[in-house]
């Protein structure tokens, strides 16, 4: 995936369409609660800034449904950016529309635009309206895909769009955001330095599964953690009590079972509550040997100490998923001793997007490890070996 990148372009003059991913958590009162995403944008904005050029942004927020509704406005992430920038940036009311192409069109260099929510529009989604596509595309000069957390989708902003600026001539290139996340992701999971170890938890084997089949394939060893284990427990004949499990892939987890052998390491013992709540009654027991009436809500301390002892070892780490409710102690302990066990290692590490993302930052780790994922979906297709067209339509290098 040797793409171009906007540091190999002269942006002198330049109007650069920047697909951004600031779908960022609000507040009741449309504050930015979270402005990781806002900040992992920076370095690109500002290099297009510090080299003659002005910054048009593109980005969706939420779920609207292809129509206006203020609830899903980037005002609060266009007043964060500005914040960071320490300069004024401006909102456009709307994304492809009256209003966009004449806030674009006298847009000075070193100027900040953030269009509208792209998915305001009913043509985002699908991608198949040459009007909205053109009109987006006509808006800048250069194209630079900085939204890793959507590139394993091909809606209008991520595809069509520099589809129709390529066409045009305009080039099409790769922001710091998403160079950075293919060199972890891509190009790690190509060449690994070894031994590989990938670890892997959330509630769902059925979310997993692509992931956990690549990865055997991979990886020298696979560890198992969150409520996805239960179901490999069932799979083995084990007593789960009142763990959340998907019946209906039991057959599944058995075929992982018999296709990783002793690369795929399941949890040893469990901690159990009656009540989800971190004031239940508590238990640590076997793997496979949980009561009726309890239900599995961490791996326990051996597995935990088995899993940081493998993780010391490792010379690359993928972590995408915590082993138990981190949110809720005692039973994020053994997700703090994983995190642990990563942040003091010396191995390439890379931490999956979404859940895993928070219970690193929120430990406190996150400088203390090779890189944090800025996409959960996007990652997990990754790591599932996927091909993202967002990206493979870009220019090559």
């Amino acid at each position: 995936m040797a793409k171009k990148t906007i540091a190999d372009l002269d942006l002198a003059g330049k109007k650069v369409l920047m697909r951004c991913d600031f779908n960022v958590p609000l507040d009741d009162a449309k504050n930015v609660t979270d402005d990781r995403r806002v900040r992992m944008a920076l370095p690109t904005i500002q290099h297009v800034l510090d080299n003659g050029g002005s910054v048009i942004v593109m980005s969706h927020l939420g779920r609207p449904k292809g129509a206006p509704n203020p609830e899903f406005s980037l005002k609060p992430a266009a007043d964060k950016l500005g914040e960071l920038l320490g300069k004024p940036v401006e909102l456009a009311a709307d994304t492809a529309g009256d209003d966009a192409a004449a806030k674009a069109g006298a847009l000075q260099l070193g100027g900040v635009l953030v269009l509208e929510n792209v998915r305001f529009n009913a043509g985002e989604s699908k991608g198949d309206d040459p009007a909205y596509n053109s009109a987006l595309a006509a808006l800048g000069d250069v194209y630079c895909n900085n939204a890793f957390g959507t590139c394993h989708r091909t809606q209008a902003s991520m595809y069509a769009v520099p589809k129709a600026m390529k066409e045009a001539g305009k080039p099409a290139v790769v922001g710091f955001l998403v160079e950075k996340e293919i060199k972890y992701l891509a190009d790690t999971l190509e060449s690994p330095e070894r031994p590989f170890v990938a670890i892997l938890g959330g509630a769902k084997v059925s979310d997993k599964i692509n992931v956990i089949d690549n990865l055997l394939g991979i990886c020298d060893k696979v560890l198992i953690g969150g409520a996805m284990a239960y179901t490999f427990s069932l799979a083995e004949g084990g007593k789960v009590g009142g763990s959340l499990v998907e019946p209906d892939k039991v057959e599944l987890a058995k075929s992982l079972i018999e296709k990783g052998g002793d690369k795929l390491v399941l949890p040893i013992d469990t901690h159990c509550g009656d009540d989800f709540s971190g004031d239940c009654n508590k238990q640590i027991v076997k793997a496979g040997e949980i009561a009726d009436g309890f239900e599995g809500l961490d791996i326990g301390p051996e597995t935990a100490k088995l899993y940081a002892d493998i993780v010391t070892n490792a010379k690359t780490v993928v972590w995408n998923g915590p082993m138990g409710v981190f949110e809720m102690p005692p039973f994020d302990a053994g997700t703090k001793a994983v995190a642990q066990a990563i942040a003091d290692g010396d191995a390439t590490s890379i931490i999956g997007g979404g859940d895993s993302a928070a219970a690193i930052e929120q430990l406190g780790f996150a400088d203390q490890v090779s890189h944090v994922s800025t996409g959960g979906g996007a990652s997990l297709e990754m790591l599932e070996g996927k091909n993202f067209e967002s990206v493979a339509l870009l220019d090559e290098k």
